[in-house]
């Protein structure tokens, strides 16, 4: 495997995939490091909200962007990015866990891993009705029975859109009364298929082959037996983990880890995007994150150029020869 390209992308998502399609698309020698292929998107059993499908599952959605991005030669590595350091000629060192690479554009795109809730039958039914996200699975649930565990307002929001779709749900919580936005609190005790059970966290989610029941215990008597509660689907909000640790002192970043970027995808590092959602972009979506992997993918082109002196590129319509073979050339925009 070569270790000098062009463009190198973390994260192979719908950010990352779709910034690899169109970086490759201009001929760059693009390298994606990830981890796995489709990220967040691969707990969502069906996607009705990606334009130009009806109805697609989250595995079926990012393959066929890996797919597409491939055939114009990029390049895929499944290993975790471990330090970033800087190398001659305004470029950068990427260092995994089993090798390193030089590239003068960096697209940062591994997106935000759901906080778990950690109990016996999460993993298991993870997409087979446990959910962590309200938006995109809500309207799998309409007319069913649902519940929602977490913290804040995120919880509360979500259980405010279920609410219009399902027939009964149920917010577990672990204090006495629910806290966040007041309006939103109001709005949901005043709707008839929305209940709240205080002072109770759940033990354990149970189900063969699909979610059928959790189990909750009551925090103000553990001696008392958990109770079970029926339920076609489980939605947990308990929060995001952003794994951004290796980029502090490099970009900046938000209280919350995220990092902080330009309306074209650039960051406070020169040569350094960002698209998706490890960015403070405030909407967490599939198809959102893909629009900024194309702006991400384009300002990384335009770096590229203006290092060499060459004219900007404001789109992508060209027409492009597919089946590309990866060179074994030195990258094309190394200034050496």
């Amino acid at each position: 495997m070569d270790d000098q390209y062009d463009v190198i992308i973390i994260g192979g998502a719908a950010a990352g995939l779709t910034a690899a399609l169109y970086t490759s698309r201009q001929a760059l020698k693009t390298l994606v490091i990830t981890k796995d292929i489709g990220g967040q998107a691969l707990l969502t059993n069906e996607i009705g909200n990606y334009p130009g499908f009806e109805s697609i599952s989250g595995f079926d959605l990012m393959s066929k962007i890996k797919k597409q991005s491939e055939l114009y030669g990029t390049v895929f590595l499944y290993d975790e990015v471990r330090k970033i350091n800087y190398a001659e000629e305004s470029c950068f060192e990427i260092v995994t866990a089993n090798n390193s690479f030089i590239t003068c554009a960096l697209i940062m795109a591994f997106g935000k891993t759901p906080r778990d809730l950690g109990v016996p039958g999460e993993e298991e039914l993870k997409a087979k009705g446990v959910s962590y996200c309200a938006i995109c699975d809500g309207p799998l649930f309409k007319g069913k029975d649902v519940a929602v565990v977490g913290l804040g307002d995120p919880a509360l929001e979500a259980a405010q859109m279920l609410s219009d779709l399902a027939r009964k749900v149920t917010v577990v919580l672990r204090g006495k009364a629910p806290i966040g936005d007041e309006e939103i609190i109001n709005n949901l005790r005043e709707r008839e298929n929305v209940e709240f059970l205080n002072h109770r966290a759940v033990k354990e989610i149970k189900g063969s082959g699909k979610l059928e029941k959790i189990l909750t215990v009551d925090l103000e008597n553990r001696n008392a037996p958990p109770e079970e509660l029926k339920v076609n689907g489980l939605f947990i909000e308990m929060g995001y983990i952003t794994k951004t640790e290796f980029l502090k002192g490099i970009v900046n970043m938000n209280g919350l880890g995220e990092i902080i970027t330009n309306k074209d995808g650039s960051t406070s590092m020169p040569g350094i995007f960002a698209a998706g959602d490890v960015t403070d972009v405030p909407y967490k979506q599939a198809v959102i994150s893909a629009g900024q992997g194309a702006i991400a993918a384009l300002s990384a082109y335009n770096y590229l150029q203006a290092l060499k002196g060459k004219p900007h590129m404001k789109s992508d319509w060209k027409k492009v020869k597919v089946g590309r073979e990866e060179s074994t050339e030195k990258s094309q925009f190394f200034l050496g």
